[in-house]
């Protein structure tokens, strides 16, 4: 037991920093958007830095596919240990990038390569850390396990909007706009330079080295990859409307309040530090739960909730006014993400081999990512921009609406042996059309 935990915590930990990195650019667009960019409407510099972000998500994919192929070549630990430097790299790189007054547009630049080399750390962090932490878990408790992902993501966006709560009251505005936003990114990178270590000593996971029939010429290849289209095509689609609506929720929100709902950037920042505070301690909690009832009931219970209350719940955000309304908002939110978030790693682990694992998670979940999670902010400022901000809160409910259908119509993983989930010859794949894939263990549809 003693063993198991530290693997959790070991993966879990350099999530953490990873995801602290990734999400203060995010927490603290709103001071430096104006040091990068010239004089202009504040909406428009936010766009500028929302675009910038969403570059960071549109290299996920190539890192999910080169990051991938080293965690199925090389081991977890091998991948997890190089996304963590990367992240380190790009840290550095955004604390010490020149403004717009010093080198007018190449600050842009070096904080574009910040945010392209983030997004290869992070394309390939959430692969490696899905599989390292579903692999090193027993059978009966991987949702649990898996769900420290998700705990590990939002303590690092905590430990963000709690450092950025703690400048708020010993900054002034000016200095946090002239220079204080760098200190999150300082911070950042120490952190990153703590868990490299850590990573060097970490254990591989059993079901890595007690390695499946996959030739090892195909480990982590796009060609074995394209064994397993079925299962790809459904990661992509089921992470479709939890990203969208992940993002909506977390990074988004406390925009959201600020511009929007017209709340103090003190008082956003505090709502959306105290519901993702109660977000993390939900996780493990559902991922138990899916360890006994299963994972589909919870995706569906997300996916539900997303597509019928998304529009009252933001359109209520809109006018809540003060803190108390906005949190009680933003946890019922939460809560029903919470269904995705909790168990959406081992579910996507579970569809692969040992061979492919990492690869087919990381390619087609930073795929969806691209396309869905990273644009979600840009496009709910497109929609504030053009008039029609209510027109974004439909577009978060149609994604969940079709990933409900995916949800409905896929089959259970949680019975599903790891070591077991094989390359099945294609003819017998063919003969029943309802398999996973083709995937040995596969349990029966409910």
């Amino acid at each position: 037991m003693e063993q198991h935990w530290k693997k959790i915590w070991v993966g879990s930990a350099g999530n953490m920093v990873e995801w602290f990195d990734w999400f203060v650019y995010a927490s603290f667009a709103t001071y430096f958007a104006g040091s990068f960019f010239p004089e202009g409407n504040d909406t428009a510099k936010l766009m500028n830095t929302a675009g910038i972000f969403a570059v960071g998500f549109f290299m996920r994919p190539v890192g999910g596919w080169l990051l991938g192929r080293v965690g199925d070549r090389k081991g977890r630990k091998a991948a997890l240990t190089l996304t963590v430097t990367l992240m380190s790299a790009s840290a550095v790189l955004i604390a010490a990038a020149p403004t717009y007054g010093v080198a007018g547009y190449g600050g842009v630049a070096v904080l574009l390569v910040a945010r392209l080399l983030q997004g290869l750390s992070v394309g390939g962090e959430y692969a490696a850390s899905a599989t390292y932490l579903t692999e090193a878990s027993a059978p009966g408790r991987r949702g649990f396990a898996s769900s420290f992902q998700y705990v590990s993501m939002t303590a690092g966006q905590l430990l963000g909007l709690g450092l950025l709560i703690v400048l708020q009251h010993t900054l002034t505005s000016a200095e946090l706009h002239d220079w204080g936003w760098r200190i999150p990114f300082v911070v950042g990178a120490l952190g990153a330079a703590v868990i490299f270590y850590l990573r060097r000593n970490m254990l591989e996971t059993e079901t890595y080295q007690e390695a499946d029939d996959t030739p090892q010429g195909d480990r982590g290849t796009v060609r074995a990859l394209l064994r397993h289209k079925r299962e790809a095509l459904l990661v992509i689609a089921l992470t479709m409307g939890g990203t969208v609506a992940y993002y909506t929720y977390t990074t988004y929100l406390t925009k959201y309040l600020s511009n929007t709902a017209g709340l103090p950037k003190q008082t956003a920042t505090l709502v959306s530090f105290c519901a993702l505070l109660v977000f993390a301690c939900l996780q493990p909690l559902a991922g138990a739960l899916s360890d006994r009832i299963g994972r589909r009931p919870l995706l569906i219970t997300f996916a539900v909730g997303s597509t019928f209350l998304t529009v009252p719940i933001m359109t209520l955000l809109k006018h809540a006014g003060s803190f108390w309304p906005a949190l009680g908002l933003a946890l019922l939110a939460l809560i029903v993400v919470t269904g995705y978030t909790s168990i959406n790693a081992c579910v996507k682990a579970e569809l692969f081999p040992t061979g492919v694992r990492s690869l087919g998670v990381a390619l087609p979940y930073a795929i969806a990512n691209a396309a869905f999670g990273g644009t979600a902010e840009y496009v709910a400022l497109w929609f504030k921009k053009s008039g029609i901000e209510s027109g974004f809160s439909w577009y978060v409910a149609g994604c969940a609406a079709v990933s409900l259908v995916v949800y409905l119509t896929m089959r259970e993983t949680r019975d599903i042996d790891l070591k077991k989930v094989g390359d099945a010859p294609r003819a017998e794949a063919a003969a029943d059309p309802d398999a996973l894939g083709g995937a040995k263990g596969a349990v029966p549809a409910p």
